[in-house]
């Protein structure tokens, strides 16, 4: 399905109703190296030696890498991976006596410097499964950033907060991995920061967007960083057509001043998130609506519809 909707910037989908270990969390914490992970009633938790939970996570994904070798063995072009960042891993994961790996700026640095390992050796493989593309875009999946800042991530055991973060820090963290994009499906998106920390992209959703927001994004187009902008309902609704699917971006380019001829050249149409909770049919339809609102960017980008 994705090899055949998106053909110019195919995905490793991922397909958490599977189970333990095809989640988010757990799917990542399958590519740390050296650090191990299971799961206790309160989540995923640091592990003394691999186990079952995690063997599961690394099946999970070799049986995707499988099916992605088997279907796109021909493939040539550039392909998307997206992995769970982080600091969003750092305040969910628990440390094996303790609280939540955030609590502790040491083993925030060592999951870090891990998971940078992990993700060089998973670009690697799929690199070696599919000689024919050309360039990996690397997504970091980070809705738990805003908090990390703010200092609202609930302790273990949800009595109390841990403290926020300096935003130094996680400008430090991101720059060990390959220009990536940054998506944050939460209010809040430090892009200040994300400028800062060199990022290729970052991805949001533009329902989110507030004017105040608008700033920040504009600064961070003109330093050259892509926008990803999720446009399509991420759950089962009726999609307008093209034209109105595309229009948020066209109106928010407008707003911001910039040249309309380079609106198709740094902004990305996407689904607001992942398609997790959609029908089979919705997902096929969201992302084929994608690439017909991104196809409306690029035939008449000033008036956001499509030219004749």
């Amino acid at each position: 399905m994705v090899l055949g909707e998106l053909p110019r910037l195919p995905y490793l989908p991922e397909l958490p109703a599977r189970g333990v270990g095809a989640d988010m969390i757990g799917r990542t914490a399958g590519l740390l190296v050296d650090l191990p992970v299971e799961v206790q009633p309160s989540g995923w938790r640091l592990a003394d030696r691999p186990g079952r939970d995690h063997q599961r996570a690394v099946d999970h994904l070799r049986r995707d890498l499988d099916g992605l070798e088997e279907v796109g063995h021909a493939y040539e072009g550039p392909l998307k991976l997206q992995v769970c960042g982080p600091w969003t891993l750092a305040g969910t994961i628990e440390l094996r006596h303790g609280d939540k790996m955030l609590s502790d700026a040491g083993a925030v640095r060592d999951l870090t410097e891990s998971l940078a390992q992990g993700v060089q050796d998973h670009v690697a493989e799929v690199r070696r499964r599919l000689p024919g593309v050309t360039e990996i875009v690397l997504q970091l999946d980070e809705p738990g950033l805003p908090g990390v800042l703010a200092g609202t991530v609930p302790t273990a055991s949800g009595f109390g907060r841990l403290a926020a973060v300096e935003g130094w820090r996680v400008e430090e963290s991101l720059r060990l991995f390959d220009s990536p994009v940054v998506h944050c499906c939460a209010p809040s998106v430090p892009y200040d920061l994300l400028r800062g920390a060199g990022v290729r992209g970052v991805s949001l959703d533009a329902s989110l967007l507030r004017r105040r927001d608008e700033e920040g994004i504009g600064e961070a187009v003109e330093a050259g960083v892509l926008l990803f902008l999720g446009v399509v309902p991420a759950t089962d609704t009726r999609l307008a057509d093209a034209g109105v699917v595309a229009k948020p971006a066209v109106e928010l380019w407008r707003r911001l001043g910039f040249d309309p001829d380079k609106l198709a050249g740094q902004v990305v149409l996407t689904p607001a998130c992942g398609l997790a909770g959609a029908t089979p049919a919705y997902a096929r339809a969201a992302l084929a609506a994608c690439r017909k609102a991104a196809q409306v960017l690029r035939d008449d980008p000033a008036s956001g519809q499509q030219s004749r």
